[in-house]
């Protein structure tokens, strides 16, 4: 099994992924009946955000953490949503992938996870600062 090396592989890993999450009966309804996401546009935007994880080179722009927020206003998200996202993402990455920029990839999702997560927390307990 070979690494994630490129943009084509980047693609590959978020499509497999949402193919995932749109079905699935944990999280999927955060994409498919609270925000019913337009896929077309989301998606490009979520190889970006991860091409510039993986490979740190600057082509995302967008405030992830403001979306969830948004979202979270909608449909609360709990820690429960947060670990299942993330057995997704592990999920498919290893079904997919091995090697150190896999490894980046999750490394990363852990701390979007546990940031995003913290700041939801926060802001239903009243104590989120910007």
């Amino acid at each position: 099994m070979r690494d994630i090396e490129n943009r084509d592989d980047i693609e590959n890993l978020v499509n497999s992924f949402y193919e995932h999450v749109r079905n699935d009966e944990i999280i999927g309804h955060f994409f498919t009946k609270i925000v019913n996401v337009n896929w077309e546009s989301h998606l490009p935007k979520m190889y970006d955000f991860w091409e510039s994880l993986i490979f740190t080179n600057g082509v995302y722009r967008g405030n992830p953490m403001l979306k969830h927020l948004d979202l979270n206003k909608k449909s609360p998200l709990n820690k429960e949503h947060f670990a299942h996202w993330l057995k997704l993402w592990q999920a498919t990455l290893t079904a997919l992938y091995k090697g150190p920029n896999t490894n980046i990839a999750y490394a990363k999702a852990e701390q979007i996870a546990g940031l995003i997560q913290y700041k939801v927390e926060h802001m239903k307990s009243g104590k989120y600062i910007q």
